[in-house]
């Protein structure tokens, strides 16, 4: 080697450059440029996660609020029957108007499209005064009412505290939960 000329010194170098960037470089370049190719990927990837990570945060708060609605609206038109709670609340709304329950008859459920309406038939007894603080205290109620077919009559035997009779339909309405049938449509298993 010693006795070479200086090309071939040269042509040496070059042929070891060569067979090193060949074997060594042009590998590691390689991946170097797939690492940077699957880095842009995964910062892509992330990007999308926390776009999708904000969409759900804020459907979250959403469905968060409708539950919250939900609750409240349950409240004024609840999914089951409640007869019990309600002849009680009515009678407790009675007594702290000075208000005597004579009948209640609740009647049938009337199908609706998206509720049932629930008719229940009340007599009460007491002074004209305290039977507009009921009234005021039914609208106040946290379950919706409607009060139909309104009517007042003096009672024959009359006293300080009774000098009326009213009867009245009040209607309520509970939540259907299974959708209507559609028409035309055979019900799924029959």
């Amino acid at each position: 080697m010693k006795d070479w000329p200086w090309y071939g010194h040269l042509l040496l170098i070059a042929i070891l450059a060569a067979l090193l960037y060949f074997v060594w470089f042009k590998p590691k370049n390689l991946e170097l440029q797939n690492l940077q190719e699957e880095r842009e990927k995964i910062v892509a990837e992330v990007k999308d996660l926390q776009s999708k990570k904000r969409q759900l945060d804020r459907i979250e708060k959403e469905i968060a609020v409708l539950n919250e609605t939900l609750s409240e609206l349950e409240q004024i038109i609840p999914k089951r029957r409640e007869i019990w709670d309600i002849l009680r609340n009515m009678q407790q709304l009675a007594i702290d108007s000075r208000l005597k329950i004579d009948k209640f008859d609740p009647q049938g459920e009337i199908q609706k499209e998206f509720y049932y309406e629930w008719p229940i038939d009340l007599e009460i007894t007491g002074d004209y005064h305290n039977l507009a603080l009921f009234f005021d205290r039914v609208s106040n109620f946290p379950r919706l009412f409607n009060i139909e077919d309104f009517s007042i009559k003096a009672l024959q035997k009359q006293t300080d505290t009774n000098t009326i009779s009213a009867s009245y339909t009040a209607k309520t309405y509970i939540f259907r939960e299974e959708p209507p049938a559609k028409k035309g449509k055979k019900a799924r298993g029959k």
